[in-house]
Parts: C-alpha cells; structure tokens; sequence
C-alpha cells in the first residue's frame, strides 16, 4: 500500500470535492429528460457484468512475425551418428 503524504491527500479531497460541485451544476443546468437518459445508461453500464479477457490465440502461433535478421535458426540435421 502507498502512503501518500498530508499534502497529497488534501489535494485529492480537494479534487473530489470540485468533481462533486461540477457534476452537481451539470446536473442542475441539463433538462431532466436528458439528466434522466443519462442516469439510466449509467445505472445499465454499471449492472452490466464484466467482459472476460480476449480469447488465447491457438497454441502455436505468433503473434506477429520476426523481424527480418531475426528468424529462428533451423533445426539441426545429424550429419554425423553421435559418438558414445
């Protein structure tokens, strides 16, 4: 957890404060039909569940190609039969 100094946690409440004063004079000044619309696609945005992670790619492939110089050596072939 960080500790945020006196300093920086006043001029954090300070900025929540100002947000609340300016969404409060946002809502006052806006007609209520659209205060209303807005309210409601808030309210469904926030009930709607969580999207998952994107899908995994298949097993296997790259997500882009190498760059060129960069490519992966191919397999060595034994030549020669292994020595015991």
């Amino acid at each position: 957890m960080t500790k945020q100094s006196r300093f920086e946690r006043s001029q954090r409440e300070a900025r929540s404060a100002r947000t609340l004063e300016i969404e409060a004079e946002w809502a006052k000044n806006t007609p209520p039909d659209v205060a209303a619309a807005f309210a409601q696609a808030a309210r469904a945005a926030h009930e709607r569940p969580r999207q998952g992670p994107p899908p995994d790619m298949a097993p296997g492939t790259l997500p882009r190609p190498p760059r060129p110089g960069r490519e992966p050596k191919p397999a060595k072939d034994e030549q020669r039969p292994r020595r015991y």
